[in-house]
């Protein structure tokens, strides 16, 4: 499934009740899933990160339905075939 066909699926699935929820209180809920994430990350459960991967991906999509964005041209311009601060495939960046 492409980004694209996830977002059309979340878009029938949610769209309606993400509406009603609003922006902030959508991007609210992404928020408390990275944070899930990370406490999937700390301790290390691969079943759970993936989970919770996947519902910050979901939240995410939710987010771009809401707002109008195409998530999949949205990344698609920023990340083409180079990095986009170096403009290098590997990235030639310094290490952060």
């Amino acid at each position: 499934m492409s980004i694209r066909e996830f977002q059309q699926l979340m878009a029938q699935i949610y769209l309606q009740r993400d509406t009603a929820r609003g922006v902030e209180r959508t991007f609210m809920w992404l928020v408390e899933e990275v944070g899930e994430l990370s406490d999937s990350i700390l301790s290390g459960d691969q079943n759970q990160i993936e989970e919770e991967i996947g519902d910050v991906f979901a939240w995410l999509t939710s987010l771009c339905n809401i707002l109008g964005i195409d998530l999949e041209s949205a990344v698609s311009r920023k990340y083409s075939e180079v990095c986009p601060r170096c403009l290098k495939s590997p990235c030639g960046c310094p290490p952060s």
